[in-house]
């Protein structure tokens, strides 16, 4: 070898060939190119062969990209294809890009699921989102119950509130993104209704019943994590039997809803 990366924080070390990181990667080519320029420009710069520190990232994902770098084939597990699929992105190589989309999708799980979207959304893999997204819709009540749920972006939660097709009534829907909010309040150190102002768009209060929509008001007092405009709108849709003033998604029923008998006065297909 003639090249030498300080990996993580094990410092360990990854030793490998110049002409085959250059020819295959443009990322390291630029590295490489960068560290043999500077050390002709002054002696207390990276020599040509390193050690070249990467702390961020852990021996075991940068290992696998030098895997791919030498093979075009890679040894995944769900424990590192979203730090490789990262990596992939940061270093511009498309094919380990598609490899590790099609390794995520293939052995998706509730517990990593949206992890997985969020990663998805963030490097503009569409075809990753919306398999995620699917997913989600097929087993939500068991998605929001999970640490990955809890760490959702506001912008990405939204998202996945937006579909007709989650398998969960609204009332415990409500709950989840409450349980959310205040995770991310305490995380981003903000207030609940701020963390939560994208998400709370997102719930279809008129979908509940009055006694259910007279107890999410008691529980908002605390927190305040729902409008009162949105709860008024709410109750609005009851006194005038329609869903009034409300946009009209937010009147729909879920795939997961359960039946309430106001829903035939709200969803005009009903009978």
């Amino acid at each position: 070898s003639d090249v030498t990366f300080v990996v993580g924080r094990e410092q360990q070390k990854v030793f490998a060939h110049r002409c085959v990181l250059a020819c295959r990667c443009q990322a390291f080519q630029g590295l490489l190119g960068q560290g043999q320029a500077d050390s002709e420009d002054s002696s207390n710069s990276i020599p040509p062969q390193g050690p070249f520190i990467l702390g961020n990232v852990q021996p075991e994902v940068f290992l696998a990209v030098i895997e791919f770098l030498y093979t075009n084939s890679i040894t995944l597990n769900s424990h590192i294809a979203l730090e490789v699929l990262t990596s992939s992105v940061e270093y511009g190589l498309q094919d380990l890009c598609k490899l590790c989309v099609k390794f995520i999708k293939d052995t998706l799980s509730v517990e990593q699921v949206c992890e997985a979207l969020q990663a998805a959304v963030t490097y503009g893999q569409t075809d990753l989102q919306q398999h995620c997204l699917a997913f989600i819709e097929g087993c939500t009540a068991a998605v929001v119950r999970t640490q990955g749920f809890h760490e959702l972006s506001d912008v990405v939660l939204a998202q996945v509130l937006r579909s007709d097709r989650l398998t969960v009534d609204e009332l415990d829907l409500v709950q989840a993104v409450r349980e959310w909010a205040h995770v991310s309040s305490a995380v981003l150190e903000r207030p609940v209704p701020e963390v939560a102002t994208l998400p709370v768009q997102e719930l279809r209060l008129p979908l509940l019943a009055p006694s259910e929509l007279a107890t999410l008001e008691s529980h908002n007092q605390l927190d305040l994590l729902i409008p009162v405009e949105s709860i008024a709108a709410a109750w609005r849709s009851h006194a005038l039997r329609k869903g009034s003033g409300v946009p009209s998604h937010l009147c729909r029923p879920r795939r997961g809803t359960r039946p309430r008998d106001h829903h035939r006065h709200l969803d005009p297909h009903g009978k």
